[in-house]
């Protein structure tokens, strides 16, 4: 058995930030945000307007950083406790978004520790106190609709995936004009964290006939958008918002797989963004799981349309296709090339390794791994090695 959960409703197109209009009723509305891109854009103010339209008092959390602390989340739930918010709405990349997650778990549930939150899915019942409104301005993360929010534990430097169908939005808004303000590197990284989260959620163990579809389409879809979109241009930038959200839905309902371990680790050890890791990686990662799921790979790149007569020549074809990605976006193909010392990467290797084994994401890995084979295909992916064991 296994179960399927999304926001109740989801809202996409142009302007669709005035669809938190249908907040009318609520009272009191916590708005987190990152840096001040969402500012500079006006959506911010936009957000507020029609919060504030609508009957709502409000109050504005900026500047929360990339990878977030616990020791932010925690200043976030003592805010909203000083507010007593009944509705949070998160406007920003991934980070602010899983931020607010976490800061409403200690929102609602103050007695916590965060130790008590790092079990997967084991959060007590939420929406006691608000609901959760989430606006994402990246085309990657998915957090709109997903189940995942990820903190960072700078005393260890472990970043740490927390996993509870509690934590999926109520209401999800992509405004399609959002995304168009995002960099090239920034539409880069999260187009292919996307393109990741679509490929583990199909190979997964807990894949199904809910997920499957939706992790196909979204393949199909960024292969079609992504470059085009890295170029700026605002039609691929649209259908990359809605790929990426389709790779959500996959993935928070089919989990993922020693990709996103790996690069949860490494993320906070040598400070490569969260898309950028995954597009190093994922080729590695695929070379080892292919002995378990080799024809699950190979629909993907049927999907694709790549070339390939067997199974092992159209995985073969998926391999470097994304390698191709990575190239045409200035990606480096390795964690060496990327700049990663060798020095650290040897004082660290062991510790990474460890700490990926025992992440939310790898349980649901199509292939098993312990750490001596998490080391070997780190290495490989340090090195630029193929993974051939």
């Amino acid at each position: 058995m296994f179960r399927f959960t999304l926001p109740r409703d989801i809202y996409a197109g142009y302007g669709a930030i005035e669809k938190l209009a249908v907040l009318k009723g609520h009272k009191r509305a916590f708005i987190c945000t990152g840096g001040h891109s969402m500012r500079r854009g006006g959506f911010l103010q936009k957000a507020e307007k029609v919060l504030k339209d609508n009957g709502m008092e409000t109050r504005i959390m900026e500047g929360i950083a990339p990878d977030p602390s616990i020791e932010a989340v925690r200043e976030g739930a003592k805010a909203m406790s000083e507010f007593q918010p009944d509705v949070i709405v998160a406007i920003g990349g991934g980070s602010p978004i899983d931020a607010a997650k976490a800061m409403w778990v200690f929102y609602e549930h103050p007695e916590l520790s965060f130790d008590d939150v790092k079990k997967p899915f084991s959060l007590p019942p939420l929406r006691q106190k608000a609901i959760f409104v989430a606006i994402p301005s990246t085309s990657g993360t998915a957090t709109e609709v997903t189940s995942f929010s990820v903190i960072t534990d700078y005393s260890t430097g472990i970043k740490y995936p927390l996993a509870d169908f509690n934590l999926t939005p109520d209401l999800a808004i992509l405004d399609l004009d959002i995304p168009l303000t995002m960099p090239p590197k920034l539409t880069a990284h999260t187009g292919m964290d996307a393109l990741t989260h679509a490929t583990e959620a199909y190979v997964s163990t807990c894949a199904n006939g809910f997920t499957d579809p939706l992790a196909k389409q979204a393949v199909s879809d960024i292969f079609d958008s992504i470059l085009e979109s890295y170029h700026g241009d605002k039609e691929a930038r649209g259908k990359m918002h809605i790929a990426q959200c389709l790779a959500g839905m996959a993935f928070s309902n089919g989990l993922l797989g020693i990709t996103h371990s790996l690069a949860h680790k490494i993320g906070a050890v040598f400070h490569i963004p969260h898309g950028c890791a995954n597009a190093i990686l994922l080729p590695y990662v695929i070379q080892y799981n292919k002995k378990a799921c080799m024809s699950r790979y190979a629909d993907l790149a049927r999907i694709v349309g790549l070339p390939g007569h067997t199974d092992a020549q159209l995985v073969l074809s998926y391999e470097d296709a994304i390698r191709h990605l990575d190239r045409m976006m200035d990606i480096p193909l390795s964690l060496k090339d990327y700049g990663v010392p060798e020095a650290l990467y040897l004082e660290k290797k062991d510790a990474i390794a460890h700490n990926a084994v025992l992440d939310a994401c790898t349980p649901e890995n199509p292939r098993k791994v312990d750490d001596e084979t998490m080391g070997r295909i780190l290495e490989c992916a340090y090195y630029g090695k193929p993974v051939t064991f």
